[in-house]
């Protein structure tokens, strides 16, 4: 059966013609015990403003008997059943099966390899209810939900609404939640399994925890530290949209299986990749805590608020992760969030805004295939710091009031960009179109450029098509003092032209952007350039220091610095930095400029620059596991290899990603592997086994590797990127050669199972290792003929690569000789030998 993506002009057209007064929905998870079988019924009460019209319903499960108003309604057609001669009154029952295989979007069954114990999970965005049971599945006919679910009788099962009554149904319990508020279909939920469980007051709140039985002593390790930064965002969000949570339950739900995270009201569903089975560093907690702020300001973006269609994506998305990133500053431990979001997420926002992907943060959504091309770099990270501007632009105190009114006004109904900035500019009293018309509607990256001339510093901003955007950024003026570098003045400078001049003394550095309160692409002077990138350890903070990187990391990007430019930056940042938060992301980016974007010739010569430079961080005990993760990637020889097996202790991860090493540099790795596997506790532990194999250079272990995580996808949708990214291993281009021609032939079945399939494997399996410039011409071609969500993940990709083969062809004779100084002035110690402590030296 066809299923047919709903447009926004059908959501348009019913939504004038309907208001959903109710949904009953019975789900009978009984099949699931040891089958594959959900069995529901919709009853959907609704009106019709204009009676004797026709409309549709949703659904593109198996329908076994549909019914209006009492007459028996035809067949579905492409996932449509139609609604003929409305009456103003109306009362829809349909019966629908679905099964749940890796190719079935909406309800999925996994089974815990540890222990055989089986859990189910609904999934629902975009528009996934329609495929388990009947809905007018639109973001604006949001009505209250009330479900009743039979299921075996040792699972516990977790919905929107808490408190459930749990009655006995023969061998299984029936569980009947009350209604739930009015939600968006894709904004509900059923979880339910044999689940571990943990509750806790907190802000005034009933909050649960849940993860499977298995993993129940990671969830107890971490227990503590979930509820705190959940009663945090709880305490602080209530203070700053005006709103408390307005339900008692919350809870948060860890599924095996389940493909990232997601925001269903009052019950959070958790991939539990996120209880790391290794105790999890400074730089995971940071990210963990964000996600988990993230997912609970949905409560009210999302949820209690609502876009009215897809092209408002980003008042859900932008504005969760801006709010997770104020939230961790403002009320939790997570203070360097604004760094560690900069370190790792706008980067990645920075370089998809300068490429063929670009879009506005708002755009034009035809349709609802459309919209799942948009969850990206520019909605997400981009957004997140567009917001940072506009609450610079207009003041924190102003934006919380503008909030605060927004959710007075539209809570438990659909908004659009207007209502928004509407609020926001009642309360700041400042006009906002130009502001809405440069940031949200026009797609791009500013350029913004110091230049000196005899009257000192002078800003010259660019916009992608003409003037810069309206906004306001500082500039701080930095003097050598000590080895270090002294801020002794700072400006706000609001643009309102092409150029700005500065009034600041004269200093050695200027750094533009400072305090990276904007979103723009910046430069130093041309007199300074060179001493810009080298002296970046310099700055003071961990911000100051986090915008030099991402300008000598854009500059990579654009083809204006080499990799060995960066490396020596990011290496001399990483002797110095202070913050736990961003040593990981400066490391992996640090092996990335390494590995991926240097010369051949260069490659292992930067690669051991970043080996000393972990070895040297792994004396102190704060960085030790970053480090040494660091060093895993980079350790030049068998020899450095055993010196890591040796420092990693009782850490298993450790020993993994040591094995991993090894099988890359040739070494034998099966019966250490064999009894790893033995005594590793994590049920997904034949995983870390696989990507062992996959970074082996034998033709049969990559064949075998490669039936495993594509022909069968058997890998858990969490770890294919870190399977997918040994399998493409630097030096072994010519066995991967035919895996590179095997991928564009698979391109055509990426989007198989939904939105996060089809992203994870057109990403993680696109090769950045042999593969050549008319490869990536023959994927660009390929994209054009895709759907959606693969054809912008895929030239994404191609782009990547593009930049990367440029990258690789710029060779720096200089620059690597001062990454071979480095390395020769800082030699790696010997196995057995203790490691120098943190130099406070810049590279």
């Amino acid at each position: 059966m066809g299923v047919q993506s709903l447009t926004q002009h059908e959501a348009e057209e019913r939504s004038r013609l309907l208001a959903v007064d109710r949904y009953e929905i019975d789900v009978d998870l009984t099949g699931l015990a040891s089958g594959s079988r959900v069995r529901c019924v919709s009853r959907i009460s609704f009106a019709c403003r204009q009676p004797g019209a026709d409309s549709f319903v949703d659904c593109a499960a198996d329908v076994q008997s549909a019914t209006l108003n009492g007459a028996r309604l035809p067949a579905a057609v492409d996932g449509r059943i139609a609604l003929a001669g409305l009456a103003e009154r109306n009362e829809l029952i349909v019966v629908s099966t679905q099964v749940t295989d890796a190719d079935r979007q909406g309800v999925h069954r996994a089974v815990d390899p540890a222990d055989d114990r089986v859990y189910a999970y609904t999934d629902f965005t975009p528009d996934y209810a329609r495929f388990v049971w009947a809905c007018f599945d639109q973001p604006d006919l949001k009505a209250p939900y009330a479900f009743t679910v039979t299921a075996p009788p040792d699972w516990l099962v977790l919905s929107n609404s808490g408190d459930p009554r749990i009655e006995e149904a023969g061998s299984a319990r029936r569980w009947t939640f009350p209604p739930t508020p009015p939600l968006a279909s894709y904004n509900t939920v059923i979880n339910a399994g044999p689940y571990y469980e943990i509750r806790r007051e907190g802000a005034g709140h009933d909050l649960g925890l849940f993860a499977r039985q298995s993993l129940a002593p990671v969830l107890d390790r971490d227990a503590d530290e979930l509820f705190t930064l959940t009663t945090q965002g709880l305490e602080f969000f209530s203070d700053r949209f005006g709103m408390a949570f307005p339900q008692r339950k919350y809870d948060q739900v860890f599924t095996p299986e389940f493909p990232g995270a997601m925001e269903n009201f009052g019950c959070v569903t958790w991939m539990d990749w996120f209880l790391r089975r290794s105790t999890p560093t400074r730089a995971e907690w940071d990210i963990f805590a964000r996600y988990l702020l993230h997912e609970l300001a949905h409560m009210w973006f999302g949820n209690i608020v609502t876009m009215r269609w897809w092209d408002d994506l980003w008042l859900n998305e932008a504005f969760a992760e801006f709010a997770s990133n104020w939230a961790a500053v403002r009320a939790t431990s997570y203070t360097d969030a604004w760094a560690a979001h900069l370190a790792g997420e706008k980067l990645k926002a920075y370089f998809v805004d300068q490429g063929p992907t670009t879009h506005p943060i708002r755009q034009a959504v035809r349709d609802v295939a459309e919209a799942e091309a948009t969850f990206d770099a520019i909605t997400y990270p981009k957004g997140a710091s567009v917001l940072q501007q506009l609450m610079t632009y207009i003041g924190e105190a102003e934006f919380s009031t503008g909030l605060t009114d927004y959710f007075a006004k539209h809570a438990w109904g659909n908004t659009t960009l207007q209502d928004l900035i509407d609020a926001l500019a009642g309360a700041s009293g400042r006009d906002l179109d130009a502001w809405r018309e440069g940031w949200l509607e026009t797609a791009g990256t500013d350029r913004i450029t110091l230049e000196r001339d005899a009257t000192g510093p002078v800003l010259v901003a660019k916009g992608p098509n003409g003037p810069a955007r309206p906004q306001i950024l500082a500039v701080g003026a930095y003097r050598s003092h000590d080895d270090r570098l002294e801020r002794v003045a700072v400006e706000y400078v609001e643009l309102t032209g092409g150029r700005t001049m500065l009034e600041l003394p004269p200093a050695d550095l200027y750094l533009v952007n400072d305090e990276d309160l904007t979103f723009a692409s910046t430069r130093p002077d041309a007199v300074t350039r060179d001493g810009f990138v080298g002296n970046a350890a310099g700055l003071p903070t961990p911000i100051s220091r986090g915008v030099a990187v991402a300008t000598a990391w854009d500059m990579l990007i654009n083809g204006e610095a080499t990799a060995a430019e960066v490396v020596r930056c990011l290496t001399g940042v990483l002797a110095v930095e202070t913050s736990a938060s961003v040593i990981e992301p400066y490391l992996n980016l640090a092996v990335e400029a390494a590995d991926l974007w240097s010369p051949d010739s260069e490659r292992d010569l930067l690669l051991r620059a970043v080996a000393a430079t972990c070895r040297r961080l792994a004396g102190d005990p704060a960085y030790w596991k970053a480090a040494l993760r660091g060093f895993a990637r980079t350790a030049a020889d068998l020899e450095q290899v055993a010196w890591l097996q040796a420092e990693s202790g009782e850490d298993v991860d450790l020993h993994w990603r040591a094995l991993v090493r090894k099988a890359q540099l040739g070494g034998p790795t099966g019966e250490e592997a064999r009894l790893l596997l033995d005594r590793d506790p994590d049920p997904e532990a034949w995983v870390s086994r696989l990507r062992v194999r996959a970074a082996t250079p034998d033709p049969a272990e990559k064949e075998a590797v490669w039936d495993t995580l594509v022909r069968e996808r058997a890998v858990p949708i969490a770890s294919v990127h870190s399977v997918a990214s040994v399998f493409w291993s630097a030096g072994q281009e010519g066995l991967l050669e035919p895996y590179a021609e095997a991928y564009l032939d698979l391109v055509p079945t990426f989007h198989r199972g939904g939105v996060m399939p089809a992203t994870t494997f057109t990403r993680s399996l696109f090769p950045f290792f042999g593969a050549d410039r008319t490869f990536v011409e023959r994927a660009e071609r390929l994209a054009l003929e895709s759907v959606p969500v693969v054809r912008t993940n895929l030239l994404d990709r191609a782009d990547r690569m593009s930049r990367m083969l440029r990258a690789r062809a710029l060779t720096s004779v200089e620059a690597a000789e001062d990454a071979g100084r480095e390395t020769h002035q800082q030699p790696i110690p010997g196995p057995g030998t203790t490691p120098t402590g943190l130099s406070a030296e810049p590279g």
